[in-house]
């Protein structure tokens, strides 16, 4: 059994490896600079188009796309690794390759289901890096683990779509270059609980579209937003239907699948950049008469982190494979595994390495309060814990047959 990377795939990581030394590290205090010059959570820093400037010029565009006359031609496998190198400077290294959420999810969608005229307008600006877009599914209203309870109306009325309803954690939409979003909602009420739902491309700026409010997470304002949107009886052309009707259901799920080990690779390279911060960090302070690196408490926080990292990244590579191989469908429980497992990994690291840093941890001079942050946000956002859970506990009972009771061991 070999776990090394092939000789193309560790010819991107250097490649990769190289960008992320020489440009990306060196940004951040750029990036933070412009950002609090600008007193506008917002807006969009010079820093992050010359970002996007260089990496395009060194081949590293789009990798996420396995098509490759669009995009870099790997296979989920194939760019795990490099998904995990940028989840090392998860605010900068993502945008900077176009490989970002929302995006890479519409991108993919459009680049399956989008009519030739919907990947014209939309999908070549998203892969060009000339705008962003952000995705409306989640209710403030209804429980939205479940997207049956979906409650947005849209309804045809002539040559139109009229949508109704509120969304939230639309992330990015208040990003000055986002400009539509992908809005699922209820077009067939009495259809089955799969086949209700349908999306549509709404333009941000269409008449009716309300940005409500701008809610932070953990305190944070993230770049972009995760805003609450009412659409009040927006109107939008036939013609921006994404698939068809009362197929919203089924295209989220091929939205979200691959949507979903992307942010797992990303929290792998995020729960890397804490243990490293941990580790420099405990072989350089100094208590009770000897190195943090040398307190035994210490030394089983390392060791855990790291044990939990590797376990997490082999779970993820193992679910990349399976889809590369197998397909989406076939792959949903070890992605729902995932889902559970790499977030929490990265929850653990961030904490160790806060309590290591000591109260330095929860400032802004380090990134590990806004890396724990993200993995708390993570076992919510595309779906809770106890979902994936749930995913992978009724695959294990469908492996047995209903009524099987074990066989006691013979005592006699």
């Amino acid at each position: 059994m070999d776990f090394a990377f092939g000789p193309r795939v560790e010819e991107w990581r250097q490649r990769l490896l190289d960008f992320m030394e020489s440009h990306v590290y060196p940004a951040e205090a750029v990036y933070e600079r412009q950002m609090a010059e600008a007193g506008d959570p917002h807006f969009h820093p010079p820093v992050i188009e010359e970002l996007k400037r260089e990496a395009r010029a060194r081949g590293l565009w789009n990798l996420f796309l396995p098509d490759p006359e669009l995009g870099a031609g790997l296979s989920v496998l194939e760019y795990a690794p490099l998904a995990e190198i940028t989840g090392r400077s998860p605010h900068l290294a993502p945008e900077a390759l176009n490989c970002s959420a929302p995006d890479t999810g519409n991108m993919e969608i459009l680049h399956l289901f989008g009519t030739p005229e919907q990947k014209e307008r939309w999908l070549m600006p998203l892969l060009d890096g000339e705008i962003r877009s952000c995705f409306s599914m989640t209710e403030p209203d209804v429980a939205s683990s479940d997207a049956r309870n979906i409650r947005t109306r849209i309804r045809r009325e002539g040559d139109h779509y009229v949508i109704t309803g509120r969304k939230w954690f639309s992330s990015g939409a208040l990003s000055p270059r986002c400009a539509f979003s992908i809005v699922m909602g209820v077009t067939n009420p009495d259809a089955d609980p799969y086949h209700r739902q349908s999306m549509v491309i709404v333009p941000l700026d269409t008449p009716g579209v309300e940005i409500e409010r701008d809610p932070t997470v953990f305190g944070y304002h993230d770049r972009g937003g995760h805003p609450q949107i009412h659409f009040d009886h927006v109107r939008v052309p036939v013609e921006n239907l994404l698939g068809e009707e009362g197929s919203g259901f089924a295209i989220a799920q091929a939205r979200l699948g691959p949507g979903r080990i992307h942010h797992c690779m990303r929290a792998i390279g995020a729960a890397e950049r804490c243990f490293d911060l941990m580790c420099m960090r405990a072989k350089a302070r100094v208590a009770f008469g000897k190195p943090l690196a040398e307190q035994g408490v210490v030394q089983d926080w390392i060791a855990e982190s790291r044990l939990r990292i590797e376990q997490a990244r082999l779970l993820v590579l193992k679910a990349a494979w399976m889809i590369d191989n197998l397909g989406t469908k076939e792959a949903r429980t070890e992605i729902a595994a995932i889902k559970v497992v790499a977030p929490d990994a990265l929850k653990y690291v961030a904490d160790r390495a806060i309590q290591v840093f000591g109260a330095a941890g929860f400032t802004e001079d380090f990134p590990l309060a806004r890396l724990y942050s993200m993995a708390r946000w993570l076992q919510i956002a595309d779906g809770p814990d106890e979902v994936h859970k749930r995913s992978v506990a009724r695959f294990e009972l469908g492996q047995y047959e209903p009524g099987a009771v074990p066989e006691p061991y013979p005592f006699d």
